[in-house]
């Protein structure tokens, strides 16, 4: 782990028991740096503002630092649910960046446990693999959440293709 707390990559220890080799397997994150900046830009705009606005606050502004830095952003993306090739609802997106990352903003004292399902589901319907889930709270946090791999196939747009 680096000074800042942000893991870049992992490296895990397998082996087969006391007498057996051990083999080290370096495990890369997805998408890491592109996470590692985003969470960057959560944090300035965390440090600029504080805790106590409101989440669309917070999200125009994060959408601002993240295209400053050069990512694409997205925000209020409508992503199609399909349920056996049939459309039954739309999610509203907070936000994909670079076309690559769910990125879900709070901007409560608290999360819940619903707050982590809520971008779950985001992931499993849609083609996206990465979610952050930004924490504007009392103490800034961020968690990182990945639904890999997909058990679905989808299209460019994000929506389930149909079969």
């Amino acid at each position: 782990m680096r000074r800042d707390g942000i893991v870049r990559n992992e490296t895990i220890v397998v082996g087969k028991g006391a007498r057996g080799s051990v083999a080290a397997m370096r495990i890369e994150l997805l998408d890491a740096d592109r996470v590692h900046s985003i969470v960057g830009c959560f944090l300035a705009v965390y440090n600029y503002f504080g805790y106590g606005l409101s989440e669309r606050v917070y999200s125009e502004a994060l959408g601002y630092e993240l295209r400053d830095r050069g990512h694409v952003v997205a925000q209020e993306l409508s992503v199609a649910v399909r349920y056996k090739a049939r459309h039954v609802a739309s999610h509203r997106l907070d936000m994909v960046v670079d076309d690559k990352i769910v990125v879900e903003n709070k901007a409560t004292e608290k999360l819940c446990p619903a707050d982590r399902m809520q971008l779950l589901n985001y992931l499993r319907a849609s083609k996206y693999e990465v979610g952050l889930l930004l924490h504007f709270g009392p103490v800034p946090r961020f968690e990182r959440f990945v639904d890999h791999p997909k058990r679905t196939s989808f299209t460019s747009s994000g929506t389930p293709r149909a079969t």
